[in-house]
């Protein structure tokens, strides 16, 4: 009896279909909103006075900050929840884009960076959320359809940004508009039916063994605002939150575990800190070294695409741009072909990892060595689809190694490493252009390379689904 009635919340969970489409949502406004001020950034700071170089050193502020901040603020969000720490996330950031849409001086312009450099990582948090909702089988579908989400947002701010800065004092409607949107988003995460929601999972692939995965677990899995523990991971799953409350059963199940946020910062700190150091002393050093070749590979290959397709074929900016666009819009309908392709590997990730990561080296070859506009044309179609498909694997790989307990931190963590690329990039994208318009995308190929190096000799060592021993976050 106890089977049929977990195998039945197991595949119509209350609430939890709402709260996807929500989060789905929120991720298209979030970067609608972003993206609608990041193209007026550098014109706006020049504008206030700011040199060359001082604005380069001010549009830096924002990338180091998130490096610090990424993982810090994702081990918050298993500590404390995600509701509070999406909220918190939400709200500041909007604050952020307020004071921007007040900067008159280049001190108040840095100023209003601090907050969204710390704490623009809502789009981590709604991923740990969503790991946290649905079944590893489910996993990579869903965050497909959420980075198809986002991007279109990604697609569609720009130009809307574009439209009102045309009018006066369009980059201050433009911030104030991004403030508003992650205020929407906020009451938006606020209004989600949480204490509705009942969450009973199975972490194997197969949907044949949720009702034994349910016996076998005595219906354990509680759901904590957002994070749930599994009795698979007894780390984790004997640690509770500290000032937090027990789960309670309700109606067969658990009910969302209510954390207080307001609990002693200490013991936050504590946890915050102790979970970091399970992440840094796990053996996933392999996979967060391939996502940081990987993203200065990919960067690289975008860093002067615009300058190097004029120099190389002539082409006017604005063909270029219509490229770019084409490319953007198909790798944010990639997003839903990731389901698909995961179901043809039958999950097997480091096998869709494998290949997705010597395609997009393939192509980013054939990228350099193009000998016109239409192979260009060709390898960035293939691209979009390859690094889309690249991204959710590796996300998905580090959630499988590390447990969807800890989903905050590792994502926070491999945010962190996308950070230290957007560092890197850009200098070694210099140098590399010193001997060739192709010398960005030539070392692209090079870390590639090693990429695919490192994943054949680890790739052995995990078991048959992909994953070591679960490190014991």
């Amino acid at each position: 009896m106890n089977n049929q009635k977990c195998s039945t919340l197991f595949q119509k969970p209350r609430g939890r279909t709402r709260i996807i489409q929500c989060i789905y949502v929120v991720g298209f406004m979030d970067l609608f909103g972003v993206s609608m001020i990041i193209p007026l950034l550098s014109h706006h700071v020049k504008a206030l006075g700011a040199s060359p170089t001082v604005a380069g050193i001010v549009g830096s502020t924002y990338g180091i900050l998130q490096l610090f901040s990424s993982t810090i603020v994702g081990s918050w969000s298993d500590v404390v929840g995600r509701r509070y720490s999406l909220l918190t996330c939400l709200l500041l950031s909007a604050l952020g884009y307020g004071l921007l849409g007040m900067s008159t001086s280049i001190a108040l312009f840095v100023l209003a960076r601090i907050p969204v450099g710390l704490f623009k990582h809502s789009l981590s948090i709604c991923r740990a959320l969503l790991s946290d909702l649905v079944s590893e089988s489910e996993r990579p579908l869903v965050m497909g359809h959420f980075n198809a989400a986002s991007s279109v947002g990604f697609i569609l701010g720009p130009v809307v940004g574009g439209y009102l800065t045309e009018h006066e004092g369009g980059f201050y409607t433009s911030s104030f508009t991004c403030a508003v949107i992650f205020l929407t988003n906020a009451g938006l995460v606020w209004m989600l039916p949480w204490s509705e929601t009942l969450i009973q999972r199975n972490d194997t692939n197969s949907s044949n063994d949720v009702s034994k995965g349910c016996h076998d677990n005595n219906c354990s899995k509680s759901v904590q605002n957002g994070s749930y523990a599994n009795s698979h991971h007894p780390v984790l799953a004997a640690e509770t939150e500290p000032g937090s409350r027990a789960p309670q059963k309700h109606r067969g199940g658990f009910r969302w575990r209510e954390v207080s946020l307001l609990q002693p910062a200490w013991r936050q700190l504590s946890s915050v800190g102790s979970k970091i150091h399970m992440v840094a002393s796990s053996d996933m050093w392999d996979l967060f070294l391939v996502r940081l070749l990987m993203a200065i590979a990919i960067m690289l290959y975008y860093s002067n695409f615009s300058l190097a397709m004029e120099e190389r074929f002539s082409l006017k900016p604005k063909v270029t741009g219509y490229l770019i666009s084409y490319s953007s819009t198909l790798g944010a309908l990639a997003g839903f072909l990731v389901g698909p392709v995961t179901k043809l590997y039958g999950n097997n990730m480091p096998a869709l990892l494998l290949h997705s990561t010597v395609l997009t080296c393939t192509l980013i070859f054939l990228y350099a060595a193009a000998p016109s506009v239409s192979q260009v044309l060709l390898t960035s179609t293939f691209f979009a689809i390859s690094t889309t498909i690249g991204r959710t694997c590796i996300t998905d790989l580090e959630l499988q190694r590390g447990g969807v307990q800890a989903s905050g931190t590792l994502i926070g963590a491999g945010q962190s490493v996308t950070a230290v690329g957007r560092v890197l990039a850009p200098l070694l994208s210099g140098l590399a252009q010193e001997f060739s318009p192709c010398g960005p995308p030539s070392l692209g190929v090079v870390l590639a390379l090693a990429a695919v190096g490192l994943l054949l000799i680890r790739i052995p060592k995990w078991n048959g689904r992909g994953t070591t021993k679960k490190a014991k976050l």
